[in-house]
């Protein structure tokens, strides 16, 4: 199915936020439901899935019972709410002896068990939401001895509400990831506006001239003085006497 398709990074099979999210998945409902509700905890469309039964209810990938996902990426994530019931889901692998090997985890059962062709495994979850990495490549080289080579199909039963469900090349940080891929996204901000305020223009040499100008024009000149009123003001003062003697007697 995704055999030739190129495969890197994060690869999503499942997201319940969009038109059709079970668009590669075939449901398979007996006891039970499978519906897109709100949660509240993480203010986003989730898929739930419940059930009496988790071996009569499930999602199962691809459609067709001949078809291969073809999927090489090793880990396997699972954005997954603990709904404080039964629930298990089974990974079907080749390895490279070309044999189909199954990995079944489920949060009911206590120990592991070891078969040629099927391993379960116990789960813990922690309440709310959880992220679980499951590394397909360790585990097939721990259970069997050989090496991953790809994922043919893959089943999620009761009872669990879904978030997101995808392949990863390795372990990304919760940084290295896109928002979307997050448990819980980080908030849309704004950015800061910064004002500012603009330089003072400096005047142009135009201005300076004509402010030049207008004040030349409009300097007060000092009163001429005629010639014929400095020689009326001479006239009109009186000459300086001379100094008395004094007489000695």
């Amino acid at each position: 199915m995704f055999r030739t398709v190129y495969q890197k990074g994060c690869f999503s099979i499942l997201y319940s936020v969009g038109g059709n999210p079970l668009k590669l998945w075939t449901t398979h409902t007996k006891n039970g439901y499978v519906k897109r509700v709100y949660d509240e905890d993480i203010k986003s469309l989730v898929l739930e899935i419940m059930g009496t039964n988790v071996s009569t209810m499930y999602i199962s990938t691809p459609r067709g019972n001949n078809q291969q996902l073809g999927i090489k990426l090793p880990f396997l994530v699972l954005l997954i709410k603990n709904m404080h019931k039964y629930f298990t889901f089974e990974v079907k692998i080749v390895d490279d002896q070309r044999f189909m090997r199954r990995f079944r985890v489920s949060n009911f059962q206590s120990k592991t068990s070891v078969k040629p062709f099927c391993t379960s495994m116990p789960m813990g979850m922690s309440p709310g939401w959880n992220q679980i990495h499951f590394n397909l490549a360790d585990f097939t080289r721990r259970a069997y001895g050989t090496n991953y080579m790809e994922t043919v199909r893959l089943q999620i039963h009761a009872n669990v509400r879904i978030r997101r469900i995808y392949f990863t090349d390795r372990l990304y940080q919760e940084s290295e990831l896109p928002n979307e891929y997050r448990l819980i996204g980080q908030p849309k901000t704004k950015k800061p506006i910064s004002w500012r305020v603009p330089a003072a223009r400096p005047p142009s040499p135009q201005t300076i001239r004509g402010a030049t100008a207008r004040s030349a024009k409009t300097t007060t000149p000092a009163p001429e003085v005629k010639k014929e009123e400095l020689i009326e003001e001479a006239q009109l003062q009186p000459p300086p006497q001379p100094p008395q003697e004094e007489k000695i007697e």
